[in-house]
């Protein structure tokens, strides 16, 4: 098979190449039908891509668990400096629990290193801790 220019390709047999939009141009063969099974290959192959795609999409690796954790404590410990300047300023306190306590469900990886898990138990505990503080003084009100 040879290729010539921007029509496409040539067969050394003879046959007629039959043109296709592009110009790019295949010969006519006795086999499958050209744009039928073009499109079904492509509709195969698109499909096959997809799910590959999703597929990775889906894997996490440790890296990006720990970064997901180190996000979580990250943003507990912000919470808590909220809900630290919120009764110190007087104010109530009320969304800032609310959104430690919205934190403090978040799902935590449990994979990580012992280093910042260690870290991350100490944080939840803090939370934890000031989660109970405001619900003996709610119940005491």
């Amino acid at each position: 098979m040879k290729v010539t220019g921007p029509s496409g390709t040539t067969s050394s047999q003879g046959s007629r190449p039959t043109r296709t939009a592009g110009g790019f141009s295949l010969p006519a063969s006795g086999g499958a039908s050209g744009p039928a099974s073009a499109a079904a290959t492509s509709s195969a192959s698109s499909v096959a891509g997809v799910s590959a795609l999703m597929a990775l999409q889906g894997v996490e690796d440790a890296t990006e668990r720990r970064r997901r954790a180190i996000r979580r404590g990250g943003g507990l410990l912000d919470r808590l400096d909220e809900l630290k300047l919120a009764l110190l300023n007087g104010q109530d306190g009320t969304p800032a629990l609310e959104r430690l306590a919205r934190s403090l469900r978040e799902e935590r990886p449990d994979d990580v290193d012992p280093g910042l898990k260690g870290v991350l138990d100490q944080i939840d505990l803090r939370a934890a801790v000031e989660m109970a503080k405001a619900e003996a003084a709610r119940a005491r009100a």
